[in-house]
């Protein structure tokens, strides 16, 4: 099969993402398994080359087929957007907010011109996108809202342990408002789905956490099991779902590790991410479950506390193209 061309969205322009990305591309084995194409402005990506000493050369693609890609090159479709004289390392900028959003609506434009296989996100800053006038929690919201995707979900993987998110970005005191049996059923039908079709595993085996410690305690400690997740997991296993819980949320991750559980569907953004991160915070990935193309992320934000510095880890950059590139083979 043809290499998947893979296009990789710069992310914002004082943080970190042209970093990772060049030190991801400077990775061997990227360019063995995908043409990967950089949506992003030609001045910042050539800064960022003398920054951080690397010897590639860019290539500009205007027209993104396979045949124009040069090797040994950063292959580039500039939006000249920003100049990097405009911007300041480490710090918020409205402009390089807006373009960060420009970026993503040029790749999935390409995209749905049948132009490339899946789309790699470099880190966006909310409150730059917010002072450009763009008000959305994150990728997640905003590609939905492109492609007018109703169901979609947030699954976080990392080594073995995978995690989908039933809310995300909403405060702690509200998740108990936002569950409901409809919802988290839709969260562990979109995982099984996914868990077939980019993981190839044929029978997958959910694990679904409880919201309260001890899972509620039979009610003692709340009655969100009871009345709202035990019903979901029910109804799972009704349309041959392999839905396992409510689990204690101390205690499940250790299971996962040991494979006893394909993934875990999590009530809320921090149960599912602190062990996740804690255990694989270099290699996590974001994957955007329910959209019409295939969208992996780093798993990481703008750190602009070490932007500029040549000190970021590309890790999950890499691992987030890889995984791309493998279920554009897969789909």
């Amino acid at each position: 099969m043809k290499k998947p061309i893979v296009l990789i969205t710069m992310g914002d322009a004082a943080g970190i993402g042209p970093e990772v990305i060049i030190k991801a591309l400077s990775n061997k084995k990227i360019h063995k398994i995908c043409f990967p194409v950089v949506i992003g402005d030609l001045s910042v990506m050539q800064f960022a080359i003398l920054k951080f000493k690397s010897d590639f050369k860019i290539n500009i693609v205007t027209d993104i087929k396979a045949e124009k890609f040069i090797p040994k090159c950063i292959n580039l479709f500039d939006m000249s957007n920003l100049n990097a004289s405009e911007i300041k390392m480490g710090q918020i900028n409205k402009l390089a907010g807006k373009s960060s959003i420009e970026y993503i609506e040029k790749a999935v434009e390409l995209i749905n011109k049948n132009m490339a296989n899946a789309v790699v996100t470099a880190p966006i800053n909310k409150e730059a996108i917010a002072r450009a006038g763009f008000w959305y929690q994150g990728h997640t919201e905003f590609l939905a809202k492109l492609t007018n995707t109703k169901h979609f979900e947030m699954m976080l993987v990392g080594g073995s342990l995978k995690v989908v998110l039933v809310t995300r970005h909403i405060p702690l005191k509200e998740v108990s408002k936002f569950l409901s049996k409809e919802k988290i059923v839709q969260t562990i039908k979109i995982t099984n789905k996914y868990l077939k079709e980019y993981f190839n595993i044929k029978s997958p085996k959910i694990g679904v956490l409880g919201l309260n410690p001890h899972s509620g305690e039979g009610g003692l400690f709340g009655l969100e099991e009871k009345e709202i997740i035990i019903p979901a997991i029910k109804y799972a296993n009704k349309i041959n779902i392999n839905a396992i819980g409510p689990l204690v949320p101390d205690a499940c991750f250790y299971k996962a590790l040991k494979g006893e559980f394909d993934a875990l569907v999590c009530m809320y953004h921090d149960q599912g991410l602190i062990p996740l991160k804690m255990l694989f915070f270099d290699k996590g990935v974001n994957i955007t479950l329910g959209l019409p193309f295939i969208r992996t992320s780093a798993d990481h934000g703008t750190a602009y506390d070490i932007a500029g510095k040549g000190i970021a880890n590309c890790g999950s950059m890499i691992f987030a193209i890889e995984l791309a590139a493998r279920f554009s083979q897969r789909c």
